[in-house]
């Protein structure tokens, strides 16, 4: 069995992809909690309030690219700078519509990135990532 994470994050504006995901997420029992985020923005606003009763850190954040207002890229941006607890631990996969190589290369050159697969998530994906990323 898959270690079980105690929070997954999902950024993504599509209502329709995250309820897909966060089923996935709990059918497969992979997180106690799951926080989903409709925009980037409402993603960094939640980062940044570590202060908050019941605030959980996310362990794992799967994030899109293209959303309005600000994009998954600009999260990053904002991302690298946040003050966040043990940060170095928290794994960001991209998990977006888009193949284009471009967007491939750009992820693998940033340091946070951990990887880049295109949506949906699958039970086969989210058992993979959280085997490779969460050893014992």
């Amino acid at each position: 069995m898959t270690k079980k994470l105690n929070c997954i994050m999902l950024v993504d504006d599509n209502p329709d992809d995250n309820f897909f995901h966060q089923r996935v997420i709990k059918r497969n029992k992979s997180a106690d909690h799951v926080v989903v985020c409709q925009s980037a923005q409402e993603a960094i606003d939640y980062l940044k309030n570590q202060e908050l009763d019941g605030w959980i850190k996310p362990d794992m954040i799967f994030l899109d690219i293209n959303m309005p207002g600000m994009s998954g890229w600009e999260f990053l941006e904002v991302y690298e700078d946040l003050i966040l607890s043990d940060k170095n631990h928290v794994i960001v996969v991209m998990l977006t519509t888009s193949e284009n190589p471009d967007d491939i290369q750009k992820a693998d050159g940033i340091s946070h990135v951990a990887s880049y697969h295109a949506k949906p998530l699958s039970k086969e994906l989210l058992d993979e990532l959280i085997s490779k990323h969460f050893k014992d």
